[in-house]
Order: C-alpha cells, then sequence, then structure tokens
C-alpha cells in the first residue's frame, strides 16, 4: 500500500487547481464518527446477497463490514486465511474438513450462531437448489427459474456450483462443530470457505422474510454493522453492531453513496460532502493531493482487467482472429498512457502470489505486442473486415472507455473494424439477443490458489460458460483435475497447460493489465486502505482516538 504525499502527486501529474481548506474532523468526547463514501456503483443485482453480488463493487459494501465466513481472509495483510466465526480447522481426510465454531457468536437480530446456521448457509435451499455435487458440467441459469417469490435467483445454483463445485453437504457435529464433505478430493476447501459467497447467514431470519428480495436487502448477519437502509441505486447506510464478537465497531454509520462520475466524486470530497471517494483514475491525483488535508491512498490488488471474446460471434468463432486481437494491444503503453506506470502488466493470467505454493508458471508472458503478426492472422483468417461489436460500460472500471477507445484504434491499425456499443449496465451486457462481441472484464485471485481465477471463471461452471461466451472441451477436463488432484506436479502441469489454451490456441481472453485501486480522502482520517476492494472499518483499522 502506498500513501502519496503531495510532492509525489505533483511530480507524477504536474500542477492542478488549488486546494481547498476543509474544518478539523470533528470527534466529540465519547461519540463515534460517521463517515460517506463515494463509490462509482453499490451493487450490480441490488442485492446484499454474496451469492448473488459477485463483483467487484461488491466487496467493498460487503466485506468485511457486513458479512462473515467461518474463515476470514485477512484484508489488511497478506489476503490468507484467519481464524473467523470458526476458531480452528482439522482436515480429517481428502474430502472432509472439520470446523470448531466461535462460541457466543451474535447475530444482528441477537440470536447466537450455531452449526444449524452454518449448514443452512451451504443447503439446496439457500444456495446450489438441485444441482449435484460433481463438477465439469455446466450450469445454466435458464434451468433454475424459481417458483415462488421466495425462491433463490436462477443464477444462484450455477454460482454456487462455480465456487463449491463437489460438496455434498455439511454435517452437524454439535452446536459447535461442523463437518464440510465433498464429494471429491479438494486441497482447496480451506480456501473456498473464504471466498466470496461462502458467509454466514442467520437461518431464523431468512425463514421469516416474505420474499428472497425482502431478505437479500436487509440480510441478517455477524458483522460488525448491520443494514440501516438500503436504497438500490442511491446509498447503502450500514449501521454500528454493539454486540459484534470482535469489539465495539468504531464508527457509527457508513453511508455509500452511489456518485457515477468520477468528477462528481472528487468535487464532493473536496468540498466536504464526503469523507472517501473510491475509484480515481491517475489523472486525478494531483486534484485531491493539491488541496489540503487530502491524500491518496493506492494498491495493486489480487485482481487483473481482461476482455473477453464470445465465440457465438461467426468472425470470432476463428480462434486466428482472436489471436490478432491478443497480439495487436500494445499493453504497455496502456498502462503508461492511463496508469501513469502506476500498475504492471502480469504474467498472463497469474499472480505473483502463486509462487509461494510453487504454482506460479515461470516463463510464461502475455501475447507480445506484434502488428505485423496480427495482420497475417487475419490473413490467414480470411478476415474481410466485418465489423465486431465492443459492448462497453460507461468507466463501471477505472479508465474504461478510454482504455476502450484506445484499444479499438490498436485494433484498426491493424485492420480489425470493432465497434463500440455503450450500454448501461451488466444485464445489457449479457443480453443474448443482438450480436456479441467483446467485452470488459476483471478476473480475481480470491484464495490464493491458480482455480481462482482460471476454473472458477473460465471452467465449466465460470461465467463466461455460462452465459455461453466461450467453452473448450480440453480445458473442462483440466479443471477437474485442478478441482480433484492432490498432487501439486499434475496440478501445476494442468494449470500451465490451461494458459496455453485459454491464452494461446483459442483465446478466451485477452490480458490487460493489473488492476490497481485509488481512494482520495481526508488525511486526518488516520484510516487505511487495503490491497483490494474491500474497505476494512473494524476497530483495528481505526485511529484510537477515532
Amino acid at each position: 500500500m502506498i500513501r502519496l504525499n503531495r510532492r509525489h502527486a505533483l511530480g507524477l501529474m504536474g500542477a492542478t487547481a488549488g486546494g481547498l481548506m476543509l474544518p478539523g474532523y470533528l470527534r466529540a468526547q465519547g461519540a463515534r464518527p460517521s463517515v460517506t463514501i463515494a463509490v462509482q456503483k453499490i451493487t450490480n443485482n441490488n442485492t446484499l446477497d454474496p451469492w448473488n453480488e459477485q463483483s467487484n463493487v461488491g466487496e467493498r459494501i460487503l466485506y468485511p463490514n457486513l458479512w462473515e465466513g467461518l474463515i476470514l481472509r485477512d484484508w489488511m495483510g497478506d489476503q490468507g486465511p484467519v481464524p473467523g466465526l470458526a476458531t480452528e480447522w482439522t482436515r480429517i481426510d481428502d474430502k472432509t474438513l472439520e470446523l470448531k465454531l466461535r462460541p457466543g457468536v451474535k447475530f444482528h437480530n441477537g440470536d447466537e450462531m450455531t452449526a444449524e446456521d452454518v449448514a443452512f448457509s451451504f443447503s439446496k435451499e439457500r444456495v446450489f437448489g438441485e444441482t449435484e455435487p460433481a463438477g465439469g458440467k455446466t450450469i445454466f441459469a435458464e434451468n433454475f427459474k424459481p417458483d415462488t417469490a421466495k425462491d433463490i435467483p436462477a443464477s444462484v445454483p450455477g454460482i454456487g456450483r462455480r465456487k463449491w463445485p463437489s460438496l455434498s453437504g455439511v454435517e452437524i457435529v454439535d452446536k459447535y462443530t461442523v463437518r464440510f464433505h465433498n464429494a471429491t478430493p479438494d486441497v482447496t476447501l480451506e480456501g473456498r470457505l473464504y471466498a466470496g459467497g461462502s458467509q454466514i447467514l442467520n437461518r431464523r431470519a431468512w425463514d421469516e422474510a416474505a420474499t428472497y428480495q425482502d431478505w437479500a436487502a436487509k440480510p441478517v448477519t455477524t458483522g460488525p454493522y448491520y443494514v440501516e437502509e438500503h436504497r438500490p441505486d442511491v446509498s447503502l447506510t450500514l449501521h454500528a453492531f454493539d454486540d459484534y464478537w470482535g469489539g465495539r465497531p468504531p464508527l457509527e454509520r457508513i453511508t455509500f453513496v452511489e456518485v457515477p462520475e468520477v468528477s462528481s466524486r472528487v468535487n464532493g470530497l473536496l468540498s466536504g460532502e464526503y469523507d472517501f471517494a473510491c475509484d480515481l483514475p491517475p489523472d486525478q491525483i494531483g486534484n485531491v493531493m493539491n488541496a489540503d488535508g487530502f491524500e491518496v491512498q493506492n494498491s495493486t490488488i489480487w485482481n487483473h482487467r481482461i476482455s473477453v471474446f464470445n465465440t457465438e460471434n461467426e468472425i470470432l468463432a476463428d480462434p486466428l482472429v482472436r489471436r490478432a486481437m491478443t497480439h495487436a494491444i500494445d499493453r504497455d503503453a496502456i498502462v503508461q498512457a492511463l496508469w501513469g506506470g502506476m500498475t504492471n502488466v502480469p504474467a498472463g493470467l497469474q499472480f505473483e502470489s502463486f509462487r509461494s505454493s510453487d504454482m506460479f508458471i515461470e516463463g510464461w508472458h502475455v501475447p507480445e505486442y506484434n502488428p505485423t503478426l496480427a495482420r497475417d492472422l487475419l490473413k490467414q483468417a480470411g478476415y474481410k473486415g466485418d465489423a465486431i461489436p465492443y459492448r462497453l460500460l460507461n468507466n463501471y472500471y477505472t479508465n474504461q472507455v478510454s482504455n476502450g477507445q484506445i484499444m479499438v484504434e490498436m485494433w484498426k491499425q491493424v485492420g480489425l473494424n470493432v465497434e463500440i456499443e455503450m450500454k448501461e449496465n451488466w444485464g445489457q451486457i449479457h443480453d443474448p439477443s443482438g450480436v456479441k462481441g467483446v467485452r470488459d472484464w476483471s478476473a480475481s485471485n480470491t484464495i490464493n490458489d491458480p482455480i481462482t481465477p482460471m476454473v472458477v471463471q473460465f471452467g465449466p461452471n465460470g461465467e463466461v460458460q455460462q452465459k455461453k461466451d466461450w467453452t473448450n472441451a480440453e480445458l473442462n477436463e483440466l479443471s477437474l483435475v485442478m478441482e480433484t488432484s492432490t498432487d501439486r506436479g499434475t496440478r501445476k502441469k494442468a494449470i500451465a497447460r490451461m494458459l496455453e489454451i485459454a491464452e494461446r490456441e483459442d483465446p478466451a481472453y485477452q490480458m490487460l493489465h493489473q488492476n490497481a485501486v485509488f481512494t482520495g480522502m481526508r488525511s486526518d482520517l488516520g484510516w487505511k486502505a487495503a490491497p483490494a476492494f474491500a474497505m476494512d472499518f473494524r476497530a483495528e483499522n481505526w485511529p484510537a482516538n477515532g
């Protein structure tokens, strides 16, 4: 994590408009402060259900302030596993994991968390529907239409099997002990428990909710803050839960306000309307840093920006065209032009943290920038210049529109006719009507194993295959190897081959760059940003006098 000072900002971005002095942060004796955070988007699906909100924006508002799992992610540290609602866990065998629950944990409605709540959190009714615990088969939302208003959304069973392909059930051993039973061996069981979706809900609150939407608008969880008010597409207010097992929360309220325009987020921060402004592009750093009393915290994170190809498109069905597209992009130029060199081009769909388990494929790199090769591949494909649609959101991702415009120009230089189609939301991006082509996305490492993101996002139940963008039979077979093998060498060989398929032979996506987050804030708050989208407002990450 880097805290940018004013001199750094001036050197990077050049002088910008003068700053605005704000009054000091008021901290009344004995009272807790509240904060307001300007975000680009609160949620994509207007729910607060982690199974339904599998997104970068969802990570920011769901963790770790609202939802918690048995094992937690060390958001402020190395992103690895730490005890959460479970105090310890033990492998019984390759298919079974036993966990001891933390006694005395309270839900927001006052109920104590027990093994009953844990088992229900991974039940058919809550997550899996009528799916079977066996990987390798793509589960489509169209096969799981809800019959009643209380049923889970059609997409959730497929997402459940994306994250837990072979979980056969959770056994209640006693009030504070559970066992997770898998149908196959899985070396990543522990990691799956701190990935998004595997958080614990209150069974009684679920049962008492009239509809799924009612429950998902105000879920009852164990986190340090509870939902006070949720206004979809407008704001979300979380309130301190003083019976939190981890100690009294330091803030009275956290209010996330949806502010799509970057300039409005920055102006609101500098005027005192907001205490934080998220997802700033590097060219706005100077505007914040030149104002006295403000700073920008930034870090690269476990998330890569990519573009995805749709092979139902007749043009993109030819891998030669997709290969040409990957060789036409000068990624280093994009990193310099849009990010001021403050991020990097990774070694394909890999993360440096994979080295800790010897699962990093050395020598692998993204397709080289080679316009001559790109033109030759298009000639081999017999490409005639027909238009390829590029469905694009208005800066859902930082610098997204500018990045898209640059790529379209780079593609044009090699003879590709790519046409931008602006869309308002993800529903329009995934709309099966009309002709699809290219879309933007990102890929996250959530459990520090190559299974994320390769298998989770591009395997049989990855969103790419569930949305019918792309599929590959050999990659699906290798996904099963990654999910079931306990031999490190076998798994490493499998992921190496998967990279060859998805990035070279039959491209599913093209890698752009590692993602980075830039958060503008008032310097006097003393808060530290995590190397993630998540924003940690627990007591250990707030000044003692806050």
